[in-house]
């Protein structure tokens, strides 16, 4: 097994998040630092720590939606103090992180979980997964603004396309879009609309694959019910067992 998909099986972090800590220096297989990932493991004999500590398989899955509010970090630590999203949902019986990305501004739906698999799957663009978002903007885009984004628009490290965009009012103060990615670059959604010229108000995530946030108030979290979670699997192809 390579080491980052092993990192991820333990818990420590989503697949591509390992990848940055191997190459960090912070993993140690066998007594020697790793500093390049792909390193094949055997979780039987060999022996890996990450940041001084022993790491192991979790034995236990856990799945947890939470609607996050503006003004916590998405990340399992803040080296400037701030409030983590992982404040919010108290202690767990296995440590969990947060799956993909939404910035301190931004609100939400966020799952957290230990199952790797099922984090990269979320995440990876070549999965496709949709994620749907409540976007208000303080300008009155027109219609050929709004094709741009789906289109596809240089927002000066890559090309950023959505999958779908649909206006849902507009009044004086501006204009709300339902916006549908099967994508994730960093601040995806705001960097497409600042280049069209409409600066992003307010930014939910309001759908990932099947899972909505229902009745959860902003802070508010649930664990996923079982059909939730096969669903998911199913949608996303993760094996089960």
């Amino acid at each position: 097994m390579r080491l980052q998909k092993y990192m991820a099986h333990c818990g420590v972090a989503p697949r591509r998040k390992c990848e940055e800590i191997i190459k960090q220096g912070r993993v140690r297989v066998n007594g020697e630092t790793v500093i390049e990932p792909g390193m094949i493991v055997d979780p039987e004999k060999d022996s890996v720590i990450v940041d001084g500590k022993p790491i192991f398989p979790e034995t236990r899955q856990i799945y947890i939606l939470l609607n996050k509010p503006r003004g916590y970090i998405v990340t399992a630590k803040d080296t400037h103090g701030r409030p983590t999203v992982l404040s919010l949902i108290g202690r767990q019986p296995v440590r969990v992180y947060p799956v993909g990305r939404l910035d301190m501004n931004s609100e939400g739906l966020l799952i957290l979980t230990n199952d790797g698999e099922l984090a990269l799957r979320l995440t990876h663009p070549r999965y496709g997964i949709e994620k749907e978002y409540y976007v208000v903007v303080s300008a009155h885009p027109s219609g050929k603004q709004v094709q741009m984004l789906t289109n596809g628009v240089d927002i000066g490290d890559s090309v950023a396309t959505a999958h779908r965009v649909v206006v849902l009012w507009q009044n004086e103060n501006g204009t709300a879009f339902k916006v549908t990615l099967k994508e994730g670059k960093k601040r995806q959604i705001r960097r497409m609309f600042q280049v069209i010229g409409c600066p992003v108000r307010i930014l939910r995530r309001i759908r990932i694959a099947n899972l909505t946030l229902g009745s959860l108030k902003p802070g508010e979290w649930r664990y996923l019910s079982n059909k939730e979670i096969d669903e998911i699997k199913r949608l996303t192809g993760v094996k089960q067992c």
